[in-house]
Parts: C-alpha cells; sequence; structure tokens
C-alpha cells in the first residue's frame, strides 16, 4: 500500500496501531520495490500541489510588484519633464504630507 501511495505510514500506524517505526522495519524486511539503505521520502499529493499553488501565487504577486514598480516609474518620468516645462520643482511645490492612514483628526 505503502509503494503504491495508497496510504501513509501515519495511516497505516493508526489502523494497525503499531508505530512508524515498525512500519518502516517492516518496510526494510519485506519490501520488494525498496532495497535496504534506500530512503523512503512519503509525500502527501496534497503538499506538492500546495506547494505549486503557493509558486504560482509567488510569481503573480512578483507580476504585480513588477508592474507597479514599472507604474511609479513612470509617473516619476512624467512628473521630472513637466517640472523641465514649466520651470520649477512640480514635487516640492505640490506635495502633500504623507498619509497617516485611518489615523485622521477630527475637525472640531
Amino acid at each position: 500500500m505503502i509503494e503504491e501511495k495508497q496510504m501513509t505510514v501515519l495511516q497505516l500506524s493508526r489502523i494497525y496501531e503499531v508505530t512508524c517505526s515498525a512500519i518502516y522495519k517492516w518496510i526494510g524486511k519485506y519490501s520488494t520495490k525498496i532495497s535496504k539503505g534506500e530512503i523512503l521520502v512519503l509525500e502527501k499529493e496534497s503538499e506538492g500541489a500546495k506547494t505549486l499553488k503557493l509558486l504560482e501565487r509567488v510569481s503573480e504577486l512578483e507580476r504585480a510588484v513588477g508592474q507597479k514598480q514599472l507604474l511609479i516609474d513612470y509617473l516619476e518620468k512624467v512628473l521630472e519633464l513637466g517640472s523641465e516645462n514649466v520651470g520649477f520643482d512640480i514635487k516640492k511645490k505640490y506635495a502633500t504630507g504623507h498619509s497617516s492612514g485611518s489615523n485622521q483628526s477630527e475637525r472640531s
């Protein structure tokens, strides 16, 4: 069952109420596909799928960050060219303070 990836060592140990090490000893002694000294790596298929999904998400986020950086670079260049065109630094003249997020003071 383990060799065919139908069940994990943990599942078998729970079914037969034995330790995982007993299952591994049995595999080493009776397995026809795994020779002694060979390492058996068991991984649930869902773990591999989860890893692929996370890697895809990382790629998606990296693309989004790259696109945002391109937009920032573009807008900074527009401000630079606009400043040259009008003869003064647009950023300095029309810059507003940094946003304080959701901590806005109330007007009395």
